[in-house]
């Protein structure tokens, strides 16, 4: 804490310093003189000292944690014996006694000279990186304050560095999505060796408990994912249903029909729904919608279930209608006001102008919504194990349970598991396979918007 501190004040200092350097530079505050404005020197004293400082703390703290950790557990008594999980233990042991919150049972008089070695290295490592990151601040402001002259393009270096920083930002990005699409690859590679990649594509029956005695039913586990893809699309197209014109109307009128007042006061109301936490709409679904939808199929005869798919897919669609009001209503405001003025004085009604010009003006931001609350529902895990259930069953009757390819991963991965065994690498396979299906429909989407869309110059 004290260092990023001392860290910010150099860099704050220098700011200050490379503002004012300049404009002593100049007769009678002259700034044409000046090659760029007075707060880009500041700017660019500002990074010098505080970069290469932050990037020093943190390298030193990731080398000196696994030195630390080396030194520290060298001085426990037959280190050699104890397994890689109880070493932790015993670190995370001598970390607590260090620290002097240790009670009775977590003090081991064998661990005391480690503990007494770990207070004194964090001691030695605290003073030193201080004093290093401090130094290094105040070096860099005293040396880059000392380049301030009237010809110094300090706006350009300062522009490059934002560059290059938005680069990096990109990188990052692109990186760790490639991370995420290898993680699951490399893992569903390992699914696959030990289960027929035909029989998880195309397979009818879900059941992955993998039985402890060979004799017991279903030992070797099914790993069908039509079942669990098939209730997937099921609860989102629902909730697509409910989303799409409901959210998509109320944004027609928000943006084109509605007084001002109105607006300003339905759409802060419809917003608020995408604000509440989806645990409470699985409660809502769970202990409301789901007991009304089977007391009114009983009364017409119907046999719906309490855990039902339309009883999910409805609050779901609920949920996310605000991501398609919301958006739509910018996108459709977003239309310039001339093309509006030139359908209506062509004599075009409201009406006409909206179907006619606005909505193909709007519709590649539209499909991006809808694509949005798409991935939405399909991610989507709470309110699906309140109100659908966790059995896989193959089926289109909204009427029956059925679940989803989140809560399967969710459940596949709860508790302390191994990633030796199929029931757990078939969670990666789940996703990996969820990942091509909404690559492909984003694909689809793009299409369908580059053959559609209106362009205007």
């Amino acid at each position: 804490m004290y260092v990023f501190l001392a860290i910010l004040l150099c860099a704050f200092y220098g700011f200050y310093i490379g503002k004012k350097k300049p404009l002593k530079l100049v007769q009678n505050k002259d700034l044409s003189k000046l090659n760029s404005n007075p707060k880009y020197y500041g700017y660019y004293i500002f990074l010098w000292c505080l970069i290469p400082a932050l990037i020093t703390f943190f390298t030193l703290n990731f080398f000196s944690n696994f030195l630390i950790k080396q030194i520290v557990l060298d001085l426990v008594p037959e280190i050699e014996t104890i397994s890689k999980t109880n070493i932790e233990f015993i670190y995370d042991q001598i970390k607590i006694m260090a620290s002097g919150n240790a009670d009775a049972f977590n003090t081991d008089e064998n661990l005391m000279l480690a503990s007494d070695k770990y207070k004194e290295l964090i001691f030695i490592y605290d003073a030193s990186v201080f004093l290093i990151c401090t130094c290094l601040s105040a070096i860099l402001l005293i040396f880059f304050q000392k380049k301030i002259s009237l010809e110094f393009p300090a706006r350009k270096k300062v522009e490059k560095f934002i560059k290059f920083f938005l680069l990096i930002c990109s990188i990052v990005a692109v990186l760790t999505t490639v991370g995420i699409v290898l993680s699951l690859f490399f893992e569903s590679l390992r699914f696959f060796k030990q289960i027929s990649f035909l029989d998880f594509i195309f397979g009818f029956h879900w059941s992955p408990q993998i039985a402890i005695r060979e004799d017991q039913v279903g030992s070797s586990g099914a790993f069908g994912s039509i079942p669990v893809l098939t209730g997937t699309f099921l609860i989102t197209f629902i909730a697509m249903i409910v989303a799409v014109p409901v959210g998509l109307f109320s944004a027609i009128y928000l943006s084109d029909y509605a007084h001002k007042k109105v607006r300003s006061t339905l759409k802060p109301l419809i917003e608020i729904l995408a604000g509440i936490p989806t645990v409470v709409y699985g409660f809502f679904a769970a202990l409301t919608v789901g007991p009304f939808i089977r007391m009114t199929g009983e009364s017409i005869g119907l046999n719906i279930v309490t855990e039902s798919a339309l009883c999910a897919g409805l609050v779901m669609g609920i949920m996310i209608i605000p991501f398609i009001s919301s958006l739509s209503d910018d996108i459709i405001l977003a239309v310039p006001q001339r093309i509006k003025d030139g359908s209506y004085a062509l004599g075009a009604t409201k009406s006409e102008t909206m179907k006619k010009v606005i909505l193909p003006a709007a519709l590649p931001g539209i499909v991006g919504s809808i694509l949005l609350a798409v991935s939405r529902a399909i991610g989507e895990t709470m309110i699906v194990v309140m109100a659908a259930g966790m059995s896989a069953r193959l089926t289109a009757n909204p009427f029956e349970a059925v679940t989803t390819v989140t809560v399967q991963i969710v459940t596949l991965l709860v508790g302390d598991q191994e990633f030796d065994n199929p029931k757990t690498l078939a969670a990666f396979a789940l996703g990996l396979e969820l990942f091509i299906l909404t690559l492909f429909l984003n694909l689809m989407a793009l299409k369908i918007v580059q053959k559609y869309r209106e362009k205007y110059e």
